[in-house]
């Protein structure tokens, strides 16, 4: 699915939605506060609801339920990114009032990487078609290793061999320099400490697309579909991150159910050429995991809070 003109149209949304963000809404370094960030999430699931129904409209139930199920997915996967997120913020001490920069740049790193890999994955899907189940089986690998990760050494990819190049290699100031990711000293140029959180925030995305795009197109193969689900929960994964920073701790068991969703498209996709689940069973399933984890979780963190205050990581 998806003409020339439609992913030049919804591209064109995408590039506004972001110059609007960074250029007027967000022009100023400012804490997020609660309220702000509420809206943004709101209008960014209304908006995601509203182009999903378009496409239910226009193309029917089949490939609305692809995109509403693709973007529950990778907006639950998105969670565990804010993991990651407040603990690379916290460990690097970065100011509260340029953590949306970071983010914003983020993600228009994250889009862009993930484009191209949506753009591979679909044409090497559609080359080799034994590629399909192998992802399924990386997958259900992935679920497993999500189950049995440390939470504690989440975050942490000061050992990438990008980020230890980029540290070697790079004049770096001593200081952060307000919301700047450059400066100049003494006329030579100089990366500031917050362009190698951002070059770690972009380390992480990639980490977690390596199991969030598969895990889409166990749902579907149509690239728009996966690309558009996974665009549109990214957009809004800033807006959650401080919606969600300071009760993230209610979201603690949050890895049993995606490391179960993950085991569930892999078996499917494995299993895709003699045994196909449809699309509602696979909706239904994984909102049933989600649901009964974030349910447990949130009464697990309630508990926790009234017990007294919980050391976190960093």
């Amino acid at each position: 699915m998806g003409t020339l003109l439609l992913w030049f149209s919804f591209n064109v949304f995408v590039l506004l939605a972001i110059t609007l963000d960074l250029g007027v809404f967000h022009r100023r370094a400012h804490k997020i506060a609660w309220k702000e960030a509420a809206l943004w999430s709101a209008i960014w699931i209304a908006l995601a609801t509203l182009f999903g129904l378009g496409i239910w409209h226009w193309y029917g139930p089949q490939r609305g339920l692809e995109y509403f199920t693709g973007y529950v997915i990778e907006k639950a996967l998105s969670i565990d990114n804010l993991f990651v997120f407040l603990v690379i913020f916290r460990a690097y001490r970065v100011d509260e009032r340029v953590q949306h920069r970071v983010l914003q740049w983020g993600i228009i790193g994250a889009l862009l990487m993930r484009g191209l890999m949506i753009a591979a994955g679909a044409e090497l899907i559609k080359r080799f078609h034994w590629l399909l189940p192998a992802l399924g089986v990386f997958l259900v690998y992935a679920g497993v290793q999500m189950l049995l990760q440390d939470q504690e050494k989440k975050g942490h990819y000061e050992n990438n061999p990008i980020f230890r190049f980029a540290r070697g290699h790079l004049r770096v100031t001593r200081a952060y320099q307000d919301e700047r990711f450059f400066t100049r000293e003494d006329g030579l140029l100089f990366a500031t400490p917050l362009f190698l959180v951002l070059l770690i925030v972009e380390i992480s995305d990639v980490i977690f697309a390596i199991d969030s795009i598969p895990a889409i197109f166990g749902i579907t193969r149509d690239a728009f579909i996966v690309y558009t689900s996974n665009v549109f929960a990214i957009l809004g994964l800033r807006a959650m991150y401080f919606l969600l920073s300071d009760t993230l701790d209610y979201f603690r068991y949050l890895d049993i159910g995606l490391g179960a969703v993950l085991m569930f498209l892999g078996a499917k996709m494995a299993a895709d050429p003699w045994w196909r689940v449809s699309v509602p069973i696979s909706l239904t399933v994984v909102g049933a995991i989600l649901i009964l984890t974030m349910m447990i979780s949130w009464a697990a963190g309630r508990n926790n809070h009234e017990r007294g205050p919980r050391k976190t990581a960093g």
